[in-house]
């Protein structure tokens, strides 16, 4: 170790930790002024204080600066649907439709432009925007990195009281830092709000370019974010047949050889390896559990619909073709397929998928009959409490509506306590039982579907309240996704119901106005398809970002349905449900015996 053992390697670590903070003070000030409280640091990140922001900015009658407070606070939190519903307002009273978030992470509004101008063939603008990003990234990983060195409170490990030897502690608290920097490359690529980060997102960047750069002819540029771009996936066949085909294009006037991966990317490539390596050996060596993720998982991939070299004239048929198709998705959880029987004779077939504009969509009629239609309207009347499924809130998506519910269990239990007509009470049982049976022979499912939550819901117009109305009766949304709309991404993480896979919605009348189902792209503005409800109409899609969906505003009346949700996943199984199917199999042990209406399939269609 040389003279002094280790008083050289410490004597450096206490300078380095001195000159920090005599750094720190001048600048920041007292340490009491710039380290805040952990209550207060969660409250920023999830912009609490632009909450606060935007009432101050309404008393203060200035409009645009508070819907950009809301909107800056509802990028964080988009499942706030109070917030959600005054950024409708903030559009009617300014008529503002461009909305700014204080807080965006200026690389990725470059890379969201950069991926703009690239869908719409402007590569020029698409690489300026991309190589602005990459600048901002590699910046904002450095700011990470230091970050991590600053305070910390490490989950499950008090270091200050921790009682190890020297050594082990200085390990212990290191290995946190370290994978708090390891963590940066997810940080980087999670938009605010959000715990998924974008797949695939800083090599993302390289597969833009070097297809842009190729297009504009800078074919050296094209070459070099090929060549960054197979640093993380050096046996992607797509790149290894760009980058071919690029040196082709070079050959006689740049040497490839002499075109190099970009430097930054190298290194931080190397330092993450480095980090894993290290960061592996010492969970091994200090027993904690430890376990790499997939930073880099190729199947966030670049979607364009330029198919291959061929088809653009000026390349010859027989010249070195350049691969540029849409790089492989994840398979999904099943197959998806529908067509299937309807199990009853008296229900009739409307409109499919591709009738709907969509994917796993049909459209049905003549579920129940009118009959059966007024029978559950007069027990929804019987046991509906306002705010019944939504937190006790009475008007949780809009505030010009009531909204009212009960559940299949509620319902058998007022028809065992005489409260309504037990036949009545057993029809609702009975019927969302019909159309889950539909739901699954319908789509075609090779496994069970279970409910995972049943739900009989009105929602009425408020009178005085339906002038100049521009809101929705229910934003869109996905079932089991959270809808991001301006990333064009469906998160599926909570608070979303993950586990829902189908959905289904059974109507009971049609004497309202307004009230229309729509289907939307996943910019929740383009409607693909619009449903008028009615008696015995069904709507069943499948749960996920693929249907994003809403309810236009019901402006008179009441508007009627059974709601269904159903998952593949018997973990998630409605509990109610099952408590249900326990007051039938009594009921039944006490021969009050079952509804008039069959619930076995007839004749199959």
């Amino acid at each position: 170790a040389g003279a002094g053992g280790d008083l050289p390697f410490f004597g450096s670590v206490l300078r380095r930790a001195d000159c920090v903070r005599r750094c720190e003070e001048p600048r920041l000030g007292a340490v009491s002024r710039h380290r805040a409280a952990e209550e207060v640091r969660a409250d920023f990140q999830r912009r609490v204080p632009y909450s606060y922001l935007q009432r101050a900015y309404i008393q203060l009658n200035k409009l645009e600066e508070a819907a950009n407070a809301a909107h800056t606070f509802f990028m964080a939190n988009p499942e706030h649907m109070e917030i959600q519903q005054d950024l409708e307002n903030y559009k009617t009273m300014s008529g503002k439709v461009s909305l700014i978030d204080r807080e965006a992470r200026q690389h990725m509004e470059d890379y969201s432009a950069g991926v703009r101008h690239y869908d719409k063939e402007e590569y020029e603008l698409a690489i300026e925007f991309l190589e602005r990003a990459l600048k901002g990234y590699y910046s904002e990983d450095e700011d990470c990195q230091v970050m991590c060195e600053g305070p910390q409170r490490f989950e499950e490990h008090e270091y200050l009281d921790y009682k190890a030897g020297l050594y082990e502690a200085i390990a212990d608290h290191y290995m946190q830092v370290l994978a708090c920097k390891h963590d940066c490359v997810r940080e980087l690529a999670t938009r605010s709000g959000r715990i998924s980060p974008i797949e695939n997102f800083l090599p993302l960047h390289y597969d833009y370019l070097q297809f842009a750069y190729y297009r504009v002819g800078d074919y050296v540029k094209a070459l070099e974010c090929a060549k960054s771009y197979l640093l993380f996936h050096p046996d992607d066949e797509d790149v290894l047949e760009n980058r071919g085909y690029y040196e082709g294009l070079l050959e006689g006037t740049v040497d490839p050889a002499t075109v190099k991966p970009r430097k930054e990317a190298k290194t931080l490539l190397r330092r993450h390896k480095l980090e894993s390596h290290l960061l592996q050996v010492a969970a091994a060596g200090l027993g904690y559990a430890y376990t790499e993720l997939n930073y880099w998982n190729r199947y966030g991939a670049r979607q364009d619909e330029h198919s291959v070299p061929s088809s653009i004239s000026s390349e010859p048929e027989d010249g070195p073709r350049l691969s540029l198709t849409k790089k492989r998705m994840p398979k999904p959880d099943r197959e998806l397929k529908e067509g299937g029987p309807l199990l009853y004779s008296d229900v009739k077939f409307v409109y499919n998928s591709q009738q709907l504009n969509g994917t796993q969509r049909v459209l049905l009629d003549n579920v129940i009959s009118e009959e059966q239609c007024r029978e559950l309207h007069r027990v929804a009347t019987g046991i509906m409490l306002a705010g019944d499924g939504y937190r006790g809130k009475t008007s949780p998506h809009t505030p010009n509506e009531r909204f009212e519910g009960a559940t299949v269990l509620k319902a058998l239990k007022y028809g065992y306590e005489g409260r309504v007509p037990l036949k009545s009470a057993r029809l609702f049982y009975d019927i969302s039982e019909k159309a889950r049976r539909i739901v699954q022979s319908y789509f075609l499912l090779n496994s069970t579907l279970y409910f995972s939550y049943t739900h009989l819901v009105c929602r009425t117009a408020l009178s005085g309240q339906q002038e100049r109305r521009n809101d929705l009766s229910h934003p869109i949304h996905a079932d089991n996704c959270l809808l991001d709309p301006e990333a064009n991404e469906c998160w599926k993480e909570p608070p979303a119901y993950t586990f829902r896979d189908y959905s289904a919605l059974l109507y009971m009348n049609a004497d309202f106005e307004g009230g229309e189902f729509i289907f939307t792209e996943m910019d929740a503005k383009t409607v693909t398809a619009s449903i008028k409800p009615k008696c015995g109409r069904m709507i069943s899609f499948s749960s996920g970002g693929e249907n994003p969906h809403g309810v236009k505003a019901v402006t008179k009346g009441q508007r009627c349905a059974v709601a269904l949700w159903f998952t593949l996943d018997p973990l998630y199984r409605e509990l109610e449900r099952i408590q249900a199917d326990e007051v039938i199999a009594m009921l039944d042990q006490e021969h009050l015996g079952p509804s008039e209406m069959n619930i076995n399939p007839k004749d199959e269609l």
